[in-house]
């Protein structure tokens, strides 16, 4: 039996993310009986434990690319379900050093996993659609987070444990990664071909033809030339700085916030859900795709500056809720920039996201453990922390600037038509 729906697909891609989220989020949100158990008190030492998943996100974000064109998409996001399953290791680990090792493979899955949805996207969805599929997984970490950030007491008390709970989160992920091995998966390489699905949706443009002149070039030169040109575009640097700031804040926003007693930030993650859908809505209308990322940049620092320092509790729950909004209202535009590029292939998007996210993790790692420093250095006070945070979180709007506008490209190609 082959899997060849499109949408069966995109379901089996969504909710193996929304179980990746849940296991590294839940993992995250039992820190206190982690810590307690492995007898850990430095908060820099446990940022160790939620920072191996992000420096997992560093290696495999790097390395997806080359994992894809090596092995092909199916098997590589195959592979990266099956890291993720390596979770199930978390609960039941012995020592610091089992339980980080599990974190850092199962963070590589999930790097692995995020830098292949724009490639199953480019191969079953026309280009008219991705906009709505690249909105909706980008809302699939939030999705599972905020089933955890709200529920996870509730869990824990059905299953009996954290411990049973993180373990059936991995085992869910393992059955998804079974069912991944029955889709109908095919390979395109040639921007100007014509992108049918197996389900027969098409795009515009001629036969693949690139294949046969891949086939004599060297292996490793094939492997190795799409990085040199992916490191060789300015856009891939702008791309990624862009999102650096933003994906430092959220990953301190449940590490680190709680922490801080700020419980708000559960509705920075439930409001990040309402922003994606109306994400969705305004790019598959709207063409334009910066306006919406300077304007959410601007309102992103400013209620980052709320949530962080107003002591009024309605005031840091409506900073929360305009902070969730507005941080997953421009993902939708974000995400669909490289799509939009003139004469992009399967090939070179994988490259692109696996750039994009290595960048911006690589800065996030760092920060996470700045961060937790300057905590310790400062007895528990978390002001300057936050001020930096705040700071950084405006490479949002300042990318606004520099990013190319591919929404007039998009018009123009429309008219040309």
């Amino acid at each position: 039996m082959k899997i060849t729906n499109k949408y069966v697909v995109e379901t089996l891609v969504f909710f193996s993310y929304v179980l990746f989220a849940m296991a590294w989020v839940g993992g995250t949100a039992s820190m206190s009986q982690i810590m307690a158990s492995m007898q850990i008190d430095s908060l820099a030492s446990a940022s160790f434990i939620s920072g191996a998943v992000t420096l997992a996100k560093i290696v495999g974000t790097f390395g997806a690319a080359w994992i894809a064109i090596k092995y092909g998409v199916k098997y590589a996001f195959f592979i990266a379900s099956i890291l993720i399953v390596m979770g199930l290791l978390t609960p039941y680990a012995p020592n610091y050093e089992l339980l980080l090792i599990s974190r850092f493979l199962m963070g590589l899955g999930g790097a692995f996993m995020i830098v292949y949805f724009n490639p199953i996207v480019m191969q079953f969805f026309s280009l008219a659609q991705r906009p709505v599929i690249n909105g909706i997984n980008a809302v699939a970490f939030n999705v599972g987070t905020a089933i955890v950030l709200w529920l996870m007491a509730d869990i824990n008390q059905l299953t009996g444990s954290w411990q049973t709970s993180l373990l059936l989160f991995s085992v869910a992920s393992l059955i998804l990664a079974l069912l991944w091995l029955m889709v109908q998966f095919e390979s395109q390489e040639d921007p100007n071909s014509t992108s049918q699905s197996p389900n027969g949706d098409t795009d515009t443009g001629e036969s693949n033809s690139q294949s046969s002149n891949t086939k004599a070039q060297p292996q490793n030169s094939k492997i190795s030339q799409p990085y040199i040109q992916g490191f060789k575009d300015r856009f891939n640097w702008i791309y990624g700085f862009t999102y650096s700031g933003l994906l430092t804040f959220y990953i301190c926003l449940f590490t680190f916030y709680p922490e801080a007693g700020i419980s708000q930030s559960k509705w920075v993650i439930g409001f990040g859900i309402i922003g994606t859908i109306a994400g969705i809505i305004y790019s598959k209308n709207q063409p334009l795709r910066l306006p919406v990322i300077r304007l959410s940049g601007v309102m992103i620092t400013l209620n980052i500056i709320g949530l962080s320092f107003i002591e009024q509790p309605w005031l840091q729950t409506l900073s929360a809720i305009t902070l969730g909004f507005f941080i997953f209202f421009p993902i939708t535009a974000l995400v669909s920039i490289p799509h939009e590029l003139p004469n992009m292939t399967g090939e070179r998007i994988t490259v692109t996201f696996s750039l994009f996210y290595s960048i911006s993790y690589l800065f996030s790692t760092l920060i996470l453990w700045v961060f937790g420093k300057l905590v310790d250095i400062n007895q528990g006070d978390y002001t300057l922390s936050f001020i930096m945070i705040a700071i950084l979180s405006s490479t949002f709007f300042i990318g606004g600037f520099l990013l190319p506008e591919t929404g007039k490209q998009k018009e123009l190609s429309a008219c040309e038509a």
